[in-house]
């Protein structure tokens, strides 16, 4: 982990603590990180789990792939080191979310397997949540709903995850959910399920 490059800085602690938020909240706070290849399915389920959260009260925040590269991130291209430090960026992001009591869905292609176990070991255990979101590449290139595949096998787009450049799936993701098989609201219902199951949130039944 990198040390800042300022040098006379002190972490200021706050006056209320993360439990605290969480009680009146009624859950944990969570990063849940959608991980999968362009045209899997990440952003459509994550907003489809993010209404449902809603619905039930909780605390919640989508961050997708797309949106901070119009703010935050808008310095970033998709070399390597470029997409390694988007990551990094919306891991501090959504580490400061968790820490706030909200349910923080991130919705990225993440392909690195090494960026994802950064931002899994620079936050308390049970707090980084990986959901691999899998569908073939002939089945994402199919959909190509950015039309990006097809810029890529024009050779428009050279470093294209899964055409030009590699994707990593996870080896061990808490969750695993199909978009080729399940449609998104069985994939929702799956994710509602584990967070019940591991104490997220309150189960309902």
């Amino acid at each position: 982990m990198h040390k800042p490059k300022s040098t006379n800085i002190t972490w200021q602690a706050g006056g209320i603590t993360r439990t605290e938020r969480e009680q009146v909240r009624g859950h944990r706070g969570a990063t849940l990180w959608f991980t999968g290849l362009s045209g899997s399915g990440k952003s459509t389920l994550a907003a489809g789990l993010e209404r449902r959260l809603l619905e039930r009260h909780c605390a919640t925040y989508l961050l997708d792939g797309d949106n901070v590269r119009h703010g935050l991130n808008r310095d970033l291209g998709f070399a390597p080191e470029d997409r390694s430090e988007n990551n990094r960026r919306i891991g501090e992001v959504a580490k400061l979310f968790t820490d706030a009591g909200v349910l923080c869905l991130c919705a990225f292609i993440s392909p690195y397997r090494e960026d994802r176990a950064r931002l899994r070991a620079a936050m308390p255990a049970g707090d980084f949540v990986e959901i691999y979101v899998r569908a073939p590449l002939h089945i994402c290139e199919g959909r190509d709903p950015k039309g990006l595949y097809k810029k890529a096998r024009a050779g428009q787009i050279l470093d294209m995850t899964g055409i030009g450049a590699p994707y990593e799936p996870p080896d061990m993701p808490e969750l695993v959910l199909d978009t080729e098989l399940g449609g998104i609201q069985g994939n929702v219902d799956d994710t509602i399920r584990y967070l019940e199951t591991h104490g997220y949130i309150q189960s309902q039944t």
